[in-house]
């Protein structure tokens, strides 16, 4: 009997040390949910062998229902029972008192939590540094409306040197004395925190302007520097997020350079703070303060989905060290690889390593992965309402959850096409040099130089091997632009991964479809209306049919698919955005024409936070938010042949309606237990997998257009061999102009003149370094003119 029990016991302790199900490295159990509009996911630190994650809500100051979790090594979920939410971000290792600060919540090397409460520390707490005087004692806290504390790490003493710009809730019981110093830092919506050089930094990225919420090149943000007393002094005037050093979540040397990095219209900006030439070591403070100086670089953006000038598209983008010879940076979509070594002496390694699409608010190496914290699905879709989409309702529940991947996956994910501008519509005098601009880590690069006072354009192919680019002004002119385009092309093939095999394709005469949308009410399930009837599904992924006619109704109301939100026309797919303005994308496939295909299928919907995807006619595209310039900044992420009926998010998961009835259950299906329905799931960055962007379309095909008059602007950006073939329906020889949109925002240049003779289609292949967002042709004569581009 005893040996019978102990088998028991045995069996009962692998089972409990078993790993929970996982798909794409994500973990339904351990997803996060609050009862706000948003719950991102502020920080992720590996502390006392355990993970420690924070949430937030969108605009909480005082509090809310979010939580501190402690995941353990068997990645068991422990919501911590000191939790008190608000909109927390903040993280930092204290060395000397071993103990951990994230978010309002202080945890030493045993694992006990203090907390300082709210009515003790008001604010959105964003970031901690290093105390100038007292490092060993105290520690800063900054809120993301400019407040400043100083916390002792002891007592958790509060002082306030600066307020907090969030007004007081009424009848909310403050317990600190507040500083009477209200900020006159321009810009809100505060991101990093760092100590260096005898300064504390700060960095915000939005602006109260009303112009912000419509105007993506909007002035807004700003980096700022406080030493010690007084108000914050402002460095520079743009959108900031992370502020760090070598010495990253414990702190820098005081003698370490600091960075930061931000973005304005033009491109990213990387700002260092680092020692002047000539300075000497052992210098005294205020020696240190007046000989280390900032210096400003720039790099090209990946993805535009991240330029709103509220600055809330941005989540925490960071420079984290992960293990590696390099840091790991996250910034507009792209991770980089960042040399902890970066600073006025040596200013090279900065590469981009490939583009993602999930939102990430924190990450961390713990054990032998990467854990990312990341902001998935909200209740509210803020200013991200656009017809394309319809009226469907959003997620019923705010939630979030981890994503766990291999350390080399940073390297693996989508191409990095990328693009910026050192200059864009600015005033230059002759002599006037630009920032460097990061051009290392390309094959394909290209510089455009444009005078919009004479039209005139040139572009210049850059073959050299230097790491950064600076431009000199040869003459004054008011109105100039230079433009620079990178890319490595795309090596992926056109044959999906075999974890797609599951979904049915678009010819296939049958398919598991319905909608889908995650439940309200704190009931954390999936609904999901089928063909077979309505089903629920919970975080362990068991598809089970449920009789509530209500629900079922009112996810069939609420996530209805639209009807007529796009046009397919002979040459292409054609878009109205919600400004009237006409947009043309390539079908990778005329199947999707067929009448049971064109209103059946999803073709717009929010998959991550302020993040639309959009699926057309067998093409993933990413579209940005209509305040970070919507479908002008588009970029397609694969191409496919799925008959994909739904798509969207749950527990962090990307799930698609659209299962082939005899595809078997698995890693990525998930069927019903009576068989009849069944839905595929991953990580959104699993579409990467389909294979490289391709199709075919254009702006006209056998089209009457009068001699002068313009195409709408068809999308170049993203694809890899592109062939643009030009006829007509003359007696005589037509000039046909083809120009392109660098920017999304109207920079058009002159690419080719090309006359096409009676009869005769002219074809011209683009070479890899001409890279464009949009492509349009304008015709010399009245004609019936057909200009078509393949994408393979």
């Amino acid at each position: 009997m005893r040996r019978v029990t102990t088998s028991l016991l045995l069996a009962t302790a692998l089972l409990h040390a078993e790993e929970p199900r996982q798909i794409s490295g994500i973990y339904p159990s351990l997803a996060m949910f609050n009862d706000e509009g948003e719950c991102g996911t502020g920080a992720v630190v590996p502390w006392a062998d355990r993970l420690w994650v924070i949430t937030y809500g969108p605009h909480l100051p005082f509090g809310s229902s979010d939580k501190l979790y402690e995941v353990t090594p068997e990645l068991t979920q422990v919501v911590r029972p000191e939790s008190v939410g608000g909109t927390p971000a903040n993280r930092m290792i204290h060395p000397e008192s071993k103990q951990l600060f994230i978010g309002p919540y202080i945890i030493d090397a045993e694992r006990k939590v203090r907390v300082i409460p709210p009515a003790r520390m008001p604010g959105r707490l964003t970031g901690n540094a290093r105390h100038l005087t007292d490092p060993s004692g105290k520690i800063y806290y900054a809120t993301m409306e400019e407040g400043l504390y100083e916390v002792d790490v002891k007592t958790l003493a509060v002082k306030n040197f600066i307020r907090d710009g969030n007004p007081i809730k009424k009848g909310f019981k403050i317990e600190t004395q507040l500083s009477s110093l209200e900020s006159q830092l321009p810009g809100y919506h505060g991101k990093g925190l760092y100590t260096s050089q005898g300064r504390v930094i700060y960095a915000n990225n939005g602006d109260r302007d009303k112009r912000v919420l419509t105007d993506p090149t909007t002035p807004s943000g700003a980096l700022g520097e406080w030493s010690g007393e007084g108000d914050w002094k402002l460095v520079r005037r743009n959108q900031f997020t992370e502020v760090t050093g070598p010495g990253g979540i414990e702190g820098s040397d005081p003698n370490a350079p600091a960075w930061s990095i931000g973005w304005d219209a033009k491109s990213l900006i990387l700002m260092l703070l680092d020692r002047s030439p000539g300075f000497q070591p052992g210098a005294q403070e205020n020696e240190l303060k007046t000989r280390s100086t900032w210096q400003s670089f720039r790099l090209p953006k990946v993805s535009h989905s991240y330029d709103g000038a509220h600055g809330w598209n941005t989540e925490w983008p960071r420079i984290r060290d992960i293990g590696e010879k390099d840091l790991l940076m996250t910034m507009h979509g792209a991770f980089w690889s960042f040399p902890k070594t970066f600073s006025t002496a040596n200013t090279s390694g900065i590469r981009a390593r490939s583009a993602y699409m999930k939102v990430i608010g924190d990450f961390a190496r713990w054990n032998d992965r990467l854990v990312f914290g990341c902001d998935d699905s909200a209740k509210s879709e803020f200013l991200n309402k656009r017809k394309v989409k319809g009226h469907i309702d959003s997620v019923g529940q705010s939630q979030s959850n981890l994503w766990f991947v291999n350390p080399d996956t940073p390297s693996k994910l989508g191409p990095a096409h990328a693009s910026g501008a050192v200059w864009l519509h600015d005033s230059v005098k002759a002599g006037d040099e630009s920032d460097p601009f990061l051009i290392a880590g390309w094959k394909h690069r290209s510089a455009w130089h444009i005078d919009h006072t004479t039209g005139e354009s040139k572009r210049i192919e850059i073959t050299s091997d230097d790491e950064w680019l600076r431009v000199k002004a040869e003459k004054d002119c008011k109105d100039f632009s230079v433009i620079i385009t990178l890319s490595n092309g795309d090596d992926r093939g056109t044959e999906a991964d075999a974890i797609f095999d599951g979904i049915a394709r678009i010819g296939d005469a049958k398919s598991h479809t319905g909608v889908f949308r995650p439940r309200g009410e704190n009931k954390r399930t999936l609904s999901f209306a089928a063909d077979a009837g309505y089903y629920e599904m919970g975080a362990d992924l068991k598809l089970a049919k449920v009789d509530d006619t209500k629900a079922e109704t009112f996810v069939k109301t609420k996530v209805a698919i639209p009807q007529k939100v796009i046009t397919l026309d002979e040459a292409s797919v054609l878009i109205v955005d919600d400004r009237g303005r006409r947009w043309r994308l390539p079908r990778a496939s005329k199947d999707y024409d067929a009448p049971t295909n064109a209103g059946d299928l999803r073709i717009c919907r929010e998959v991550a936070t302020e993040r639309d995807m959009l699926s057309a006619c067998g093409t993933f595209f990413e579209l940005p938010a209509e305040n970070a310039d919507g479908f002008a900044k588009i970029r397609p992420i694969s191409s496919h042949n799925l008959r994909v009926t739904d798509f969207g998010g749950y527990r962090g998961l990307f799930l698609i309606s659209g299962v082939n009835p005899d595809a078997k259950a698995g890693e990525h299906i998930i069927r019903s237990d009576d068989g009849k329905a069944a839905l595929w799931a991953g990580a959104i960055d699993d579409l990467w997998k389909l294979g490289k962007p391709r199709g075919e379309g254009g702006p006209w095909k056998n089209t009457k257009v009068k001699a002068g008059t313009k195409s709408d602007s068809y999308l170049m950006w993203g694809y890899d061999q592109r062939t643009l073939t030009l006829s007509h329906d003359q007696n005589a020889p037509v000039n046909f102009h083809v120009e392109l949109d660098l920017t999304g925002t109207g920079v058009w240049v002159t690419y080719q003149n090309r006359e096409v003779s009676p009869g005769e289609p002219t074809s011209l292949t683009f070479e890899p370094s001409v890279q464009a967002r949009w492509l349009r042709v304008t015709a010399s004569d009245d004609c019936e003119a057909t200009a078509q581009l393949k994408y393979e």
